[in-house]
Parts: C-alpha cells; sequence; structure tokens
C-alpha cells in the first residue's frame, strides 16, 4: 500500500513537471485570432445578391503560428444560430431548402506566418434559393487550436 502510493505522488511530480517544461519550452496554449470590426468582411447582416461575389476579407493572426483556414457557406432558413454572431439580423420566414448554396473550401496558409491577411472572391451561384444565410470562417494554427466566427448574410434576388 505504501509503495503504491509513493508511485502515485512520483507519477503526479512527473505529469506536473512535464506540463510546466512544455510551457516554459513554448508549447503554443492559445487559440488564433480572427480579427473583427472594419478590416472583417463579409460582415453580420451583410445583403449580396444571387450572381455577386462575396470578397473574403479577414486578417488571421496567432502567437507561434498559424496553419490553416476553411470558408463555408449554408443556408440559415430554420434560424438556427452559432452562436458567434454579434447583431440581430432581419430573417425571412422560415423555408424549407430546394437549392440552397453551400460552399466549403479550405485555404493553406504559408509556413511560419504568424499573421495572415485572406482575401478570397467567392462567386455567388445564379441559380440558388434566396434568403439567410450563414458565413463561417475557421482558422486553424499549427498545434491545432481553433477559432470560428459565423456572420449572418442574406442572398436576395436580382443585381444593384
Amino acid at each position: 500500500m505504501k509503495t503504491r502510493n509513493i508511485c502515485r505522488l512520483v507519477c503526479a511530480a512527473l505529469m506536473a513537471a512535464a506540463c510546466s517544461a512544455a510551457d516554459e519550452a513554448g508549447a503554443d496554449l492559445e487559440k488564433p485570432v480572427i480579427a473583427s470590426g472594419a478590416v472583417a468582411s463579409p460582415a453580420d447582416c451583410q445583403v449580396y445578391h444571387r450572381g455577386e461575389t462575396v470578397a473574403v476579407r479577414y486578417v488571421f493572426s496567432d502567437n507561434v503560428e498559424l496553419g490553416n483556414y476553411n470558408i463555408e457557406v449554408h443556408n440559415n432558413f430554420d434560424h438556427h444560430s452559432h452562436s458567434t454572431s454579434a447583431g440581430d439580423c432581419d430573417f425571412d420566414p422560415k423555408k424549407q431548402p430546394v437549392r440552397p448554396w453551400v460552399y466549403n473550401r479550405s485555404f493553406a496558409i504559408p509556413d511560419g506566418s504568424r499573421r495572415y491577411e485572406a482575401k478570397v472572391d467567392i462567386d455567388i451561384p445564379a441559380d440558388i434559393d434566396t434568403g439567410d444565410y450563414h458565413f463561417m470562417v475557421r482558422v486553424t494554427d499549427k498545434a491545432g487550436w481553433q477559432q470560428l466566427k459565423a456572420v449572418s448574410i442574406k442572398i436576395t434576388d436580382g443585381a444593384y
């Protein structure tokens, strides 16, 4: 019994020392950051038209090294939430999708980057359902930490 307790204490001490050493050795323990504000696009409640282009502009940063990012667009015809939106947008009535827009693509960030300006232009198909959509961007750092930003956008018929 005494030997078992000593083994437990030694194991606990070794685990604590290993964790402390990892922290001191510069282990990445922080999530990356997605800049918001005037730099970020699209923004909450932004309206687009079928056939137009969404100009994606975000700035990512990390304390050690960025990995990659992903952009996803999907319908919000049922008014679900991803709990990262700051604004309250006006929603169209709930509806069933017929030809919803679904976009999902990952992008590499150059090795060694601690800051990266994402610039992607995404064409909105001309034949999709109009209505409420979620635009989501995820950035992952080299250590695997991930940050998510989801905004509500609206796709309407017609052009400017």
